[in-house]
């Protein structure tokens, strides 16, 4: 699990959100994700706070057990593309298959942002941002996208990281963790419940 080593971000904040709803070999869902965050720390990746465990439905509706999710700040000096590819050999470690959009998931874990790096440009991001429920119509973009392009429209990533980042602005629209999270409506907010 070699990584090339590059500036740390310029805000310091590396954001992950971790997500399960099928057991692994690890284990149940939460326990899976917990064996994520130990293998980063085991690689130099250090979880500098970690969320309270929330349990959210699964999306669409129907698809499958509700899911378990966090989301924690990370340290690294790591270039974001190490980390996504640091992140995804984790994942399979732990039994994950991408076989599909959506699909049930033993192990998730979605690199939220890396400092406040846009990538691969503000247009694209905009472009993707703007696609709304319409995203599951098109294909997964294969390059890296910084912030995560659907964060601001996820209440299972936006409640987790209010414990622990109200603050952070999103790069593009300027919005904190605590507005992104307003404006999505009371029944997103509701449906993500704290477990632990």
């Amino acid at each position: 699990m070699a990584a090339s080593v590059n500036n740390p971000p310029a805000d310091g904040r590396v954001i992950l959100a971790l997500g399960a709803n099928q057991p692994s070999r690890s284990g149940a869902p939460r326990t899976t994700l917990e064996a994520a965050l130990a293998r980063l720390e085991s690689v130099g990746v250090r979880v500098a706070a970690l969320s309270r465990w929330r349990r959210s439905p699964a999306f669409p509706p129907g698809a499958g057990p509700d899911f378990v999710n966090a989301a924690a700040l990370l340290e690294t000096g790591v270039s974001p593309e190490a980390l996504l590819s640091l992140l995804h050999e984790v994942e399979r470690a732990l039994g994950r298959e991408r076989r599909r959009r959506w699909a049930p998931r033993v192990c998730d874990l979605d690199l939220i942002a890396h400092g406040d790096r846009i990538a691969p440009d503000a247009e694209t991001l905009r472009a993707l941002m703007a696609l709304g429920p319409k995203a599951g119509e098109v294909p997964a973009p294969d390059e890296l996208i910084l912030p995560h392009p659907r964060l601001h429209e996820r209440a299972f990533v936006l409640a987790p990281l209010l414990d622990i980042a109200p603050d952070w602005r999103h790069p593009l629209t300027g919005r904190n963790v605590t507005e992104m999270l307003a404006a999505l409506p009371a029944a997103a907010r509701d449906e993500v419940e704290v477990i632990a």
